[in-house]
């Protein structure tokens, strides 16, 4: 084995480390887990150090140049060293990129549907079938709780709690928080619970997760997302959506509508407010746009 292979075998063994202590210590996500173990071992692959200790500063930022010169976006970049920075503590070279920043970050604000765009999106379910009995109920859960995608993938079926409305949902870092079942979600999940699910889990591989695919299985990330993007292409929605923008829009929504930010923020499961508070720019925008929709004084040249 050549040296250059060496050396990534062995600092790829470092990194079998971090991620089984992310994994165990705090509970991170599978795919969380992945992004640690793509961004890390592009980094290692390109370093070609033999052990974690090994790593200089400047192969970090000859790393970062790199990345530069080939145009990949600022927020990929920060990304990639922010886990870098993390790899490097876990073995213990906390200090050896203290002062190392990544590019500025221009914040952008999510898409956000409207609530008319939402309600266009839910009532296209043909409820007499049984496939979209379940899509409806994944759609109408989604907007009534504001879950990620990763989440409602997960939810099991012990986690509803119809007695109370709620549902009980398992977050990142395995945190759990009880969130709200509107009227409409709790009857979509019914419906399926009664007259759909039964016949996609007759083949045998019945487990207790809340949603499952045509032949009974668990969906995977793509295969949900894929589901969800028909409906919003059928809605003839052309945003830039994405798997997020039905929790975005749970947001905006619940803020338009004068919920507290501190409530928002433990429906959505962030651990800071800060992550919270983007909503409040959008609702401001929401504001302006209404105050100059409906007062008289808002423009010059209204009404005249």
């Amino acid at each position: 084995m050549a040296d250059g292979e060496a050396n990534i075998a062995a600092a790829t063994a470092g990194l079998d480390v971090f991620l089984q202590s992310l994994s165990l210590e705090e509970g991170l996500s599978e795919n969380t887990l992945d992004a640690y173990r793509r961004d890390l071992g592009h980094f290692l692959s390109a370093a070609g150090r033999a052990t974690p200790r090994a790593i200089t500063k400047k192969d970090v930022v000859s790393y970062l140049h790199a990345l530069y010169s080939h145009g990949v976006s600022p927020a990929t970049v920060n990304r990639r060293l922010s886990a870098i920075k993390r790899f490097l503590r876990f073995h213990g070279q906390a200090d050896l990129l203290r002062d190392l920043k990544g590019p500025r970050l221009s914040r952008r604000l999510p898409v956000v549907l409207s609530v008319r765009e939402v309600e266009s999106i839910l009532n296209l379910p043909d409820r007499s079938d049984f496939l979209q009995l379940r899509d409806a109920a994944i759609l109408e859960m989604l907007y009534a709780t504001g879950m990620r995608l990763s989440e409602i993938i997960a939810v099991e079926q012990s986690a509803l709690a119809p007695e109370i409305a709620c549902v009980l949902v398992t977050g990142k870092g395995r945190r759990q928080r009880l969130v709200p079942l509107g009227s409409y979600a709790l009857e979509a999940i019914d419906r399926y619970m009664t007259q759909a699910r039964p016949g996609l889990v007759k083949s045998g591989r019945e487990d207790n997760t809340l949603f499952v695919t045509r032949r009974g299985g668990r969906f995977s990330r793509s295969g949900m997302w894929k589901l969800i993007r028909h409906y919003i292409r059928a809605a003839g929605i052309k945003k830039k959506v994405t798997p997020h923008t039905f929790r975005h829009s749970f947001a905006t929504h619940l803020l338009e509508g004068g919920a507290d930010l501190r409530v928002v923020q433990e429906l959505l499961g962030h651990v800071s407010i800060n992550t919270t508070q983007i909503y409040t720019h959008l609702n401001r925008d929401y504001l302006l746009q209404i105050h100059r929709q409906y007062h008289p004084r808002a423009t010059l040249n209204k009404g005249r």
